[in-house]
Order: structure tokens, then C-alpha cells, then sequence
């Protein structure tokens, strides 16, 4: 089973903690990559898919910079109301946004900065290969 050591773990429901048998990315000694089993496997892909689609990742990126409503992200992102909300489900049930009933609204962030570190990697990368950058020109690990 995977469990994480970040303080957003108990966030995880039961059903998807089930989902992996080992840690993969959490585990005690980081050095060393486990092999992600099939369980794993088809998870992250289900959230690479999601990622794939530009826009989630304006969604996404809206939401890097603080928690937002369905009307604040539709003029932020300039989408229509009901494209957003069918979006944001997605996102919701892939675990990658939560949100929060506040009077008549629903306030929605990411579900952890997991999330946000995910968005990042992916930029840099795509900076890196647009660059043409070699790779030994990569930051150290932190």
C-alpha cells in the first residue's frame, strides 16, 4: 500500500490509498526509483491523460496561484461556465482539485501541492526540450 509521509495524506480517500501495494514516489529511501507496479501505473495515467488536455491545464494553472470559483476561473481563463464545471469534475475525480462549499458557491484549489510540483516539472521540461537544452544543463535536485 502507498502511504505517504506528506502532510496532505490524509486527504487521500481509503479507495484510492488501496490502489498502489508499495510506495513508489513517498518511499522511506528516495534514492533509489521503485518500478511502479500495474495498479500505479494506470492511475498515473489516467492523470497524465487529464494533463494532456490544454483546458484542464489552464484550470490548473489558475489555480497554482490561489483558490478560485467556477465564474472566477471562467474569466480568467476565458471558457465557458459550463466547459469549466465539466472540466473541474474531471479534475475532482482524478484527485487533482477539491472543493469547498461557501455560501451558494464552491470554492475550488488544488487538492496538494503535489499538484502544483507536477505543473512545474512539466513546464520545465517543455522549456528544456523548446530550448534545446543539453542535458547536463538540468538543476540539481533539491
Amino acid at each position: 500500500m502507498h502511504i505517504c509521509a506528506c502532510k496532505y495524506a490524509s486527504r487521500t480517500p481509503r479507495s484510492r490509498r488501496a490502489d498502489y501495494d508499495a510506495p513508489v514516489g513517498h518511499a522511506e529511501d528516495r534514492s533509489e526509483p521503485r518500478p511502479l507496479d500495474a495498479a500505479a501505473a494506470k492511475s498515473l495515467a489516467a492523470t497524465l491523460q487529464a494533463l494532456a488536455t490544454p483546458s484542464r491545464l489552464l484550470i490548473l494553472d489558475r489555480l497554482r496561484r490561489g483558490p478560485a470559483t467556477v465564474s472566477e476561473l471562467v474569466e480568467a481563463i476565458g471558457m465557458e461556465q459550463p466547459a469549466v464545471s465539466q472540466q473541474l469534475r474531471v479534475l475532482r475525480n482524478l484527485g487533482l482539485v477539491t472543493g469547498n462549499r461557501e455560501g451558494r458557491s464552491i470554492v475550488y484549489e488544488l487538492y496538494d501541492d503535489h499538484v502544483s510540483a507536477l505543473l512545474d516539472q512539466a513546464i520545465y521540461h517543455g522549456e528544456h526540450l523548446r530550448l534545446g537544452l543539453p542535458v547536463s544543463s538540468r538543476p540539481a535536485p533539491a
